[in-house]
């Protein structure tokens, strides 16, 4: 019974899938378009390009060492980089009347410029290559995890925090054992959506400035008008952004287990 319900939900999550799949498969061998490949070939694309090498490689081609190696080291270094601004400038202006007035005009300003129009502009100051790219993914995604950390902090119950400073304990340390694990939620949230923003940035950029990484070969199949590659790197990224938020879930739940339990125990 244990194995049966996880199978259970799993086939209540994929079911939609397989059916779609289903569906484009047939309609597209029926039409024969040539801009919409049955997902079979698409398959058989992503498997040549990516899946096709050897065991002792884990079955990655060169390709796909190269892209990926590329492309998930830019995400993450981006990603990280930018959740420890976003939670280190979102904690100080949640605590902080004065610099929340001082920097809002600014950092709405600033959040409200799309990230790709600034792409030419890191080009000329960064040249094109991997500082670009990771500067690029960090701007971009930088404002879900600030807004969102600003907000928690505020959040924090002030009777905590007016317990704390009757015991005597100091700002750092009710910073890190009472402000930033109340806020945590918030926070994750925060990442979570940056993580989702993380991969469209790091596809922009491999587009506009980079020879190697997902982006730079779905761009090249597009150019020498292999489709059925094209949707095999389209496929690809979906295939990541599903991973990414399923892993980042698992790791949100390990780790805000004792806030769910705080919460029933409150309820």
């Amino acid at each position: 019974m244990r194995i049966g319900r996880p199978a259970r939900g799993l086939a209540e999550r994929v079911w939609l899938v397989a059916l779609a799949a289903v569906v484009w498969q047939v309609v597209t061998s029926a039409v024969d378009e040539t801009y919409f490949p049955p997902p079979t070939k698409i398959i058989e694309a992503l498997h040549e390009v990516w899946f096709s090498g050897p065991a002792s490689h884990a079955f990655l081609t060169g390709n796909a060492v190269d892209d990926f190696s590329s492309s998930l080291a830019h995400l993450f270094t981006g990603w990280a980089a930018a959740g420890a601004a976003g939670v280190a400038i979102g904690a100080a202006i949640g605590r902080s009347r004065v610099l929340n007035n001082l920097l809002d005009p600014v950092l709405q300003f600033l959040r409200a410029v799309p990230p790709p129009t600034l792409v030419p502009f890191f080009i000329v100051v960064f040249q094109i290559g991997a500082t670009m790219q990771i500067v690029t993914i960090a701007f971009g995604v930088v404002w879900p995890v600030l807004l969102n950390t600003a907000d928690g902090v505020r959040a924090v119950d002030p009777l905590q925090l007016d317990t704390a400073r009757v015991f005597g304990i100091s700002r750092p340390r009710r910073l890190l054992l009472i402000i930033l694990p109340a806020a945590a939620p918030k926070i994750f949230a925060g990442l979570r959506v940056a993580l989702s923003f993380a991969l469209i940035l790091m596809v922009l950029s491999e587009i506009v400035g980079s020879t190697t990484g997902i982006g730079a070969e779905l761009l090249d199949a597009q150019r020498a008008f292999e489709l059925p590659t094209m949707w095999a790197g389209i496929v690809m990224l979906g295939v990541l952004g599903l991973l990414f938020n399923g892993a980042f879930m698992l790791l949100e739940r390990r780790l805000l287990a004792w806030h769910t339990g705080a919460q029933r125990l409150a309820n």
